[in-house]
């Protein structure tokens, strides 16, 4: 059993370990409130680009489309880009999204795919190097940058489009946290490069109306698609600061929680301990007393 002395200096390192939590939780409520707010904001924008995307490609097709639309014409060498953080402390978020991209990768490989990695963010490169060590091809450090801006997302799509125009890769897909709530941000895969085809649904946003574009359907298409891409990244990008944000205040709460139960415990261990030790000090007491 353990002594008082070890027992009050466990109370003490635990209520020590609660207050950095608690600081932590309440830093990351303030961070959530702007990162969800610009997660959220983006995110029309992202639509109604998909809708211009959609109405323009339904108008090119064939040798006149870019091919940042059009692809390779093969799909053999698959490129995952994976957005996870750069921090930790924020519960399952990481894990979920590294699953996430295993899974995608092995049904890729299942499938007779070449698959390679492109890791954004610090926190997914371990776990994914120990399955998947030679198959990673870079890594694009955020660390260093506070607030997340377009000029990371820029620089990220700058640095893909230029690899897929040198034949490096035939279709990305990007892996990142949507952000829904404090306790929920749900890994999604999309397909980034070549830019999706739309659905029909979507091309038809809107209406029956008769639009021409100036100069052209393909000029504008070949302008819009590396701003299509970025535009996603960026949202990514979003969506990962407000998930990392939601994912930590709800990891130090529960471990805030957890430490105030350890607290209450510890503290009964204590004074039963300490009432057990009066005890024996009362009896020896008055053993000493009757043998005088």
């Amino acid at each position: 059993m353990a002594s008082l002395k070890e027992l009050k200096g466990r109370i003490n390192s635990v209520k020590s370990t609660q207050k950095i939590t608690k600081a932590k939780q309440m830093v990351a409520a303030a961070k959530l409130r702007r990162a969800q707010a610009a997660a959220e904001a983006a995110r029309p924008y992202a639509e109604r680009l998909s809708g211009v995307m959609a109405s323009l490609a339904g108008k090119v097709s064939g040798d006149s489309a870019p091919r940042l639309l059009a692809g390779t014409g093969n799909d053999k060498r698959q490129l995952l880009v994976v957005v996870n953080t750069d921090k930790g402390l924020c519960g399952g978020l990481n894990s979920n999204i590294v699953k996430a991209a295993k899974i995608k990768a092995r049904a890729l490989i299942a499938e007779g795919k070449d698959v390679k990695f492109y890791l954004v963010g610090k926190k997914g490169r371990a776990p994914i190097k120990r399955d998947f060590a030679s198959s990673i091809e870079k890594h694009f450090d955020t660390s260093g940058v506070r607030n997340i801006g377009f000029e990371e997302a820029e620089a990220i799509a700058d640095d893909l489009i230029a690899r897929f125009e040198n034949g490096e890769f035939d279709v990305a897909h990007l892996i990142y946290p949507i952000f829904k709530s404090a306790l929920a941000q749900d890994p999604t895969v999309d397909q980034l490069i070549p830019v999706p085809s739309p659905a029909p649904a979507a091309a038809s946003t809107g209406g029956d109306a008769v639009v021409e574009y100036e100069p052209g359907e393909e000029e504008i298409l070949e302008e819009l698609l590396p701003r299509y891409v970025k535009t996603q990244l960026f949202g990514a990008l979003l969506e990962r600061e407000a998930s990392e944000q939601g994912a930590s205040m709800t990891a130090m709460d529960n471990a805030t929680r957890n430490a105030g139960d350890l607290i209450q415990k510890l503290t009964i261990q204590y004074n039963r301990s300490r009432q057990a030790a009066i005890t024996t000090e009362l009896i020896e007491i008055i053993a000493g007393a009757e043998a005088l």
